[in-house]
């Protein structure tokens, strides 16, 4: 029963040629469209509050990615609630935190995946103040690390109403996406988020608005747009 669980979320995976795959596809599309000039390559995935979707979205796409040929990094920097091992039946007993303290190499605790091209660096150890170590010199040096040896990397993060993490991850990001839950995310919250990264001086890229109804047979919608 678990691993059905879990396998079921990555649909871009187990079932490429559903509706919703090719929403995902889409989304990569338009990501991918939304740099010509100046590619978009770290991405960072956000939400108002937990339980909208973020989580499943950036898995994905990075799966879309990857099929594309993309050698793709997903990194998931939500160090207070992680859960993009568990999606992936990874460990998580070493991770980014190990990283960002030099305790072992990225190179040596990085995940290969059973998709090909895709790698996943969890989050590790949940440390006592995730804020500040986001906020360090090693992680900005990793992340220019990262766009050396992979040509996409994508950020899992935390909800940016509940904490500052993701703002901070937002300015080593060449772009973010907001993603919203229908019938769940207040309008206010949204745009609340939404501020606060225009002040941040935040990319964002556009809004993903999953779980709309569109017919009896269609259960979830994921839409793109600036």
């Amino acid at each position: 029963m678990y691993r059905n669980v879990h396998e079921s979320k990555l649909v871009a995976h187990v079932n490429s040629s559903s509706s919703l795959s090719e929403a995902y596809r889409t989304l990569r599309t338009n990501i991918m469209f939304s740099g010509i000039d100046d590619p978009v390559r770290t991405i960072m995935l956000t939400s108002a509050s937990p339980g909208e979707g973020k989580t499943t979205t950036v898995a994905n796409l990075a799966v879309t990615f990857a099929h594309e040929g993309k050698k793709t990094l997903l990194v998931d920097a939500d160090l207070r609630k992680p859960s993009v091992h568990i999606m992936f039946k990874k460990s998580n007993r070493s991770g980014l935190t190990d990283a960002l303290f030099k305790e072992n190499p990225w190179q040596e605790i990085v995940h290969e995946t059973e998709i090909e091209h895709l790698h996943l660096l969890t989050a590790g150890i949940i440390p006592p103040n995730p804020s500040e170590i986001l906020s360090s010199r090693r992680m900005s040096e990793l992340v220019e690390e990262w766009r050396v040896h992979y040509d996409v990397i994508l950020f899992d993060t935390p909800p940016l109403l509940a904490v500052a993490d993701g703002m901070i991850l937002s300015a080593l990001c060449d772009g973010v996406i907001l993603v919203i839950k229908s019938g769940k995310t207040k309008f206010t919250s949204a745009r609340k988020v939404l501020s606060q990264l225009e002040f941040a001086k935040a990319r964002v890229l556009g809004t993903v608005l999953n779980n709309k109804k569109r017919s009896k047979d269609s259960g979830y919608h994921y839409g793109y747009g600036q």
